[in-house]
């Protein structure tokens, strides 16, 4: 059959692209962090903030380290009633209302 690629042999052609790249991920660092605009805002009775910025990303690989400078970033972080912990909260696209909803992660 032509066009059709089984999980081994996928897995298989993705390790040896990975090889042949030299995308063997190490981990990678956040530098330069810039914070342009912090915007404090109330959602569900609770004090959050808009922030927007760029950062620079660093991937490391074994025989090189790729440098993205400058990326985006646009996150809105709430703090909870307690004070102890806080939640990155990511707008819910489709909402028809004037009321957005939210999605809630504890950021650990």
């Amino acid at each position: 059959m032509r066009g059709i690629i089984s999980p081994i042999d996928s897995n298989q052609t993705q390790q040896k692209l990975s090889q042949q790249l030299d995308l063997d991920f190490q981990g990678f660092e956040i530098k330069r962090l810039s914070i342009t605009q912090e915007q404090p805002l109330t959602i569900d009775n609770l004090p959050a903030f808009h922030v927007r910025g760029t950062y620079d990303l660093i991937v490391k690989l074994p025989k090189r380290r790729l440098t993205q400078p400058k990326q985006p970033f646009d996150v809105y972080l709430q703090i909870q009633q307690e004070g102890k912990t806080w939640r990155s909260l990511i707008p819910e696209k489709g909402s028809k209302d004037s009321q957005s909803i939210w999605r809630s992660y504890l950021i650990q």
